[in-house]
């Protein structure tokens, strides 16, 4: 696999939230076990006019990895039980970032299937909070970046623009007209709207 380059990541959030389809995001563990998934949704937030965002108000010992350079990963918590894996896409010290909301599994299944106690794939990785917990993606990962031996986003072809839906952002209560909602239409492994 070829991974993506820095360049990749240096442009605007929304964009980037629907470039991001259909590539693969992979993890590997400390022991070699690879981890590795195909993005199929995804969601934009940026730091300037979202008052969804986490950064809206400004810089926080919380949301710092936000203001990194763009490939930064940023994870947070939230629904009092999930992380959210989030890659940082603005330019530094300018806040923004993509949710990854779901992945289609691929590689690492059956490490998959014990962190979540499930076998059913298309339940696997059909959320954030899913994913993250599928990964054993959790508080220590926040800051890392994709340029590295352990997080890397890899080369897939284009997912054509007929086959990527847009829509409004899932559980938020601000901002809601955004339509900064991308997934790729008729997957099953997309969240079906669900915050988790």
């Amino acid at each position: 696999m070829v991974r993506v380059q820095r360049q990749f990541f240096e442009i605007p959030t929304v964009e980037l939230a629907e470039k991001l389809l259909g590539k693969l995001f992979a993890r590997v563990l400390p022991d070699g076990t690879v981890l590795r998934g195909k993005i199929v949704e995804t969601e934009a937030y940026l730091g300037n006019g979202d008052e969804a965002c986490h950064a809206w108000r400004g810089k926080t010992a919380r949301n710092s990895s936000m203001f990194c350079m763009p490939g930064t990963i940023y994870v947070y918590f939230t629904y009092g039980n999930h992380y959210m894996l989030n890659i940082v896409s603005e330019p530094e010290n300018m806040a923004g970032a993509v949710l990854i909301r779901a992945l289609e599994p691929l590689e690492g299944i059956s490490f998959m299937q014990r962190q979540r106690g499930i076998n059913t794939l298309t339940s696997l990785m059909s959320g954030p909070g899913k994913l993250t917990k599928a990964m054993a993606i959790g508080p220590e990962c926040d800051g890392r970046n994709l340029f590295g031996n352990e997080f890397l986003i890899e080369e897939s072809p284009d997912i054509p623009a007929e086959q990527i839906g847009t829509g409004r952002r899932i559980g938020i209560s601000r901002s809601l007209e955004l339509p900064w909602r991308k997934f790729i239409l008729g997957n099953p492994h997309v969240s079906k709207g669900k915050p988790s």
